[in-house]
């Protein structure tokens, strides 16, 4: 099964401007690979602050904006299986909030869905360090920044 198989991208109520999708979706399933994990499915669905707000409640009840939620989904431990979502306004007022293009913004908050699901946390601030300082090596590899 090919990369464009296994990583999907959606949009909801908004579209991004995602350009070398085919590209992207094989830079990420190898920074599966690197993590020793296997994809099943990975669906990306992008969408807006509304949208996501409506998930972000239902779901997790938060009562904030966010830029992504990521559903792991996987039956086990072996393959991967999930949604994540993005809102595209939150992607573009961070990045102006950053100083960042939001192409880059974009792609980072998408590596940073992939992280996750490879283990990566957040919650602490050496976690938060270490997801960031990944994220960064990822952009630069991937030629974004």
């Amino acid at each position: 099964m090919s990369a464009t198989q296994k990583i999907n991208f959606f949009s909801d109520d908004i579209s991004p401007t995602l350009r070398n999708r085919t590209k992207l979706k094989d830079f990420i399933e190898d920074v599966f690979k690197k993590e020793k994990r296997e994809i099943e499915l990975i669906s990306y669905i992008f969408c807006s602050d509304k949208a996501l707000l409506l998930i972000n409640k239902k779901f997790l009840k938060h009562d904030f904006f966010t830029d992504i939620i990521t559903f792991d989904l996987s039956s086990g431990k072996k393959k991967i299986s999930a949604e994540i979502y993005i809102s595209v306004d939150r992607v573009k007022e961070n990045a102006k909030i950053l100083g960042v293009s939001s192409r880059s913004e974009l792609h980072r908050v998408i590596f940073h869905g992939a992280l996750h699901l490879c283990g990566f946390k957040d919650k602490s601030k050496k976690d938060a360090e270490k997801m960031r300082k990944t994220e960064n090596k990822l952009l630069d590899k991937f030629l974004i920044r």
